[in-house]
């Protein structure tokens, strides 16, 4: 495996973000130090990472450069290492992975974070990533779950078309939309039986050996 030279990568291991660059990274064959940052004792509010970046995932380079958003770290390493490419190859496909990735973070990962966020005892006056002092509203908790059903009805539906959620080819979209999934196993919601294309292929992810990370 190629290893980052010098770098090091903030990581939470049950933060979804930070299984989405961990997964990133094993289909990328890249291997980064990792330095576990425990967002369960609020550690990221500390001063000494607070200094590189508030947000949960962080990869420091070697010139000291700190990049947050676990998208944006994505980015850097699929322009350092170009294959396989993740993020897409040509207009369209490119377009394609933008468009699933950003509706597997809006409508899957955000609606499991509003169930999370406003009913876990840890996230009291933790509402929202990030900020402290923002009390939780236990209503969201089934709008929540009313998005996640519309989520898995609206991947259902593309998996009946394509391979995978851009296309033929696996991107960060289907690490997004399984990691979301995964996300959504901690309160024990999973794929209904009833999305049979859904099921095929979070199975198909789930067999990939970055499925570990």
């Amino acid at each position: 495996m190629k290893r980052g030279d010098a770098m090091k990568l903030y990581d939470f291991s049950l933060a979804p973000n930070s299984r989405r660059v961990r997964v990133f990274l094993a289909e990328k064959g890249i291997d980064t130090p990792l330095v576990s940052v425990n967002t369960r004792e609020n550690e990221h509010f500390s001063d000494w990472f607070r200094e590189k970046n508030s947000a949960c995932t962080v990869l420091e380079l070697n010139d000291g450069t700190c990049i947050s958003e676990s998208v944006a770290i994505c980015r850097y390493f699929e322009e350092v290492q170009p294959e396989p490419a993740l993020f897409g190859t040509g207009a369209t496909e490119r377009a394609l992975v933008e468009m699933w990735n950003r509706r597997a973070e809006l409508e899957g990962q955000q609606a499991v974070a509003q169930i999370i966020r406003n009913s876990a005892p840890m996230f009291k006056d933790r509402a929202l990533a990030g900020v402290r002092g923002v009390p939780q509203i236990p209503a969201l908790i089934e709008r929540g779950k009313a998005s996640l059903c519309r989520f898995f009805e609206t991947i259902d539906q593309r998996l009946g078309e394509t391979r995978y959620l851009a296309g033929e080819s696996f991107s960060i979209a289907d690490i997004t939309a399984f990691v979301a999934i995964g996300f959504a196993g901690r309160v024990e919601i999973g794929v209904p039986n009833s999305c049979a294309n859904a099921n095929r292929w979070f199975a198909d992810v789930s067999a990939r050996l970055s499925a570990e990370a």
